[in-house]
């Protein structure tokens, strides 16, 4: 991770602590779930947003009112609001995608999940992903989503990514094992 990227994450994270744990005391996790996935989708959606969230050129007056207005459309709970108003004012409305994500994580860690990076070099049925998720939750001892992706230069096998655990069963890597044994004895 490159120095901005990790000031970012960094950033972001404090936020979504902050956040998190306000609505946590407040008991309404579920309306900071519907507020993050809102703003998610309306991030995705409109570039108009990401280009606020991302310009300098544009004021922190602008900025912030910008944003309370879309927190207000958008109806997005109190405290994401007043975080995202904050971060307006601070010029911090460029970690929102980070903030998205730490967000998303707490709130599935509340929840006793976890997802799993899963690519594959060809898509993978229902009933392998059902079979690999309660595979994957009998190791991590939580419920286990699967994000799963198709890789073909992977040949064959699985990459599974878990937390910070990876489990690399391709046929590429394993080639490329065998390639580098066969170095060092050649």
């Amino acid at each position: 991770m490159s120095e901005p990227a990790s000031i970012s994450a960094g950033i972001a994270e404090r936020y979504a602590t902050a956040i998190f744990e306000i609505a946590k005391e407040n008991k309404n996790l579920d309306g900071l779930e519907t507020g993050v996935t809102d703003l998610a989708e309306a991030l995705d959606a409109s570039a108009e947003l990401r280009d606020l969230i991302h310009s300098p050129l544009i004021s922190r007056a602008d900025q912030a009112a910008a944003i309370g207005a879309i927190s207000k459309k958008m109806n997005l709970d109190p405290v994401l609001a007043n975080a995202l108003g904050l971060m307006a004012q601070k010029r911090r409305l460029f970690v929102v995608p980070q903030l998205i994500a730490a967000l998303r994580a707490a709130l599935a860690d509340e929840r006793g999940e976890v997802t799993a990076e899963v690519a594959s070099a060809k898509a993978l049925t229902k009933t392998q992903m059902e079979k690999l998720s309660k595979t994957l939750g009998a190791q991590v001892g939580k419920t286990v989503s699967i994000n799963a992706t198709v890789d073909e230069n992977l040949i064959g096998g699985l990459v599974v990514k878990v937390g910070s655990k990876m489990i690399d069963s391709s046929i590429r890597s394993k080639l490329n094992s065998l390639q580098n044994a066969m170095k060092e004895v050649g």
